[in-house]
């Protein structure tokens, strides 16, 4: 299994969203922009992700040349991105948004594939190779806090171009594995889709990462309101994913211990908690250093538990589309409605109350969890 080739390409593939998602806001705003056009411009990289993943991951399935199709999306989305250098005004910038996305997002859930038909029966190491995009976020999210603080928004477009380039040349380094035997009775994807326990999956994984929208699109100027500089927004950013990281190294423990759906349900309840934290207590250093620890549920320990009941759910010629579907679901139509709503009622209801109606969107799905997905793929 080649371990650093495929974690490789994780590292900057969310070294890129660690350039994207804390300082992103910050260069619309100095552009100009108001809390409602950064969150449309922000919904943006996530309603993509409601079609882009779907139309490669069905090409994937049938092609079945799925590094062939990474390698094409990395590319054209760097070149695609070079047209920020020249966007001026919001259609300009929304349009370069919305093509380099549409590509970047293809990407992910193909690699996702590739990377567990590399691990076969030991899927539950997924975490070890995964970690390795977090260190990759932490790393750019501290750096370019302090470029940022030096040299102003404007540095985000260079580093980012940069990033766009290392994912590239990383997808250049993996190979397509030998292809799974495709079991002869499969069932069919409206089958799979059909079932309460897979109904109730996306509706959770929707509701988790709509709640997130106060936090991907405004947490960074919210604490600059407060009165933090860059360079401690970044290292509060980094802290969750580090938190992240340390988690992803046992995580394959806690899944065989307590089984994907119970840990799902943990990190939507504490992704409530974390959202009444930074909603309440923006003006205590030690409550947003905990809500930040809390990143390790509402990110790691989620995405871990969901993509191993993706690949439970959606065995054999299903894996693309699957996760597919669980990308374009969360953070494309949950991030994408959840980045959208924030805008709104930031201006209109504040801060405060924002965080407290995100707290109750991840509190309803984990009801749905525990009421609805089954238990016969705990483990």
């Amino acid at each position: 299994m080649p371990y650093w080739r495929l974690s490789n390409f994780y590292f900057f593939y969310f070294a890129l969203l660690g350039a994207l998602v804390p300082y992103w806001g910050l260069f619309l705003q100095n552009r100009g922009f108001d809390a409602v056009a950064i969150g449309e411009l922000m919904a943006i990289l996530m309603a993509t992700k409601i079609v882009a993943p779907n139309i490669w991951g069905w090409l994937g399935d049938h092609l079945g040349h799925r590094m062939a199709i990474v390698r094409f999306a990395s590319l054209v989305s760097l070149l695609v991105f070079l047209g920020m250098f020249f966007a001026e005004g919001f259609w300009a910038i929304a349009l370069v948004m919305t093509l380099y996305s549409f590509f970047w997002n293809a990407s992910l859930p193909q690699f996702e594939v590739v990377t567990f038909n590399y691990l076969g029966r030991r899927v539950a190491h997924y975490a070890r190779i995964r970690l390795w995009g977090s260190v990759g976020f932490i790393v750019t999210v501290i750096v370019l806090g302090i470029l940022v603080d030096h040299q102003g928004t404007e540095v985000v477009l260079p580093a980012l171009t940069v990033i766009f380039i290392g994912i590239w040349l990383g997808s250049l380094l993996v190979r397509d594995p030998n292809p799974q035997p495709h079991l002869p009775d499969q069932p069919s994807l409206l089958s799979v889709l059909r079932r309460p326990a897979i109904v109730a999956f996306f509706a959770a994984v929707f509701l988790m990462q709509m709640s997130h929208g106060p936090y991907y699109a405004f947490y960074s100027i919210y604490m600059e309101e407060q009165g933090y500089s860059k360079t401690l927004i970044g290292e509060l950013w980094a802290l969750g994913v580090l938190a992240e990281v340390v988690l992803f190294v046992v995580m394959h423990h806690m899944l065989h211990r307590w089984g994907a759906r119970l840990v799902l349900v943990v990190s939507l309840l504490l992704a409530a908690l974390r959202w009444l934290v930074i909603g309440y207590y923006p003006d205590s250093i030690a409550m947003l250093l905990f809500a930040q620890l809390l990143h390790a549920a509402t990110f790691g320990t989620f995405h871990a538990s969901a993509i191993h009941l993706v690949h439970h759910y959606f065995p054999g010629k299903l894996q693309g589309r699957g996760q597919a579907l669980y990308a374009s679901v969360s953070f494309g139509a949950g991030g994408a409605l959840g980045s959208l709503g924030a805008g709104y009622a930031w201006d209109s209801v504040g801060a405060t109350v924002s965080f407290t109606l995100a707290a109750g969107i991840a509190l309803i799905g984990a009801v749905i969890s525990w009421l609805y997905i089954d238990k016969a793929h705990d483990h």
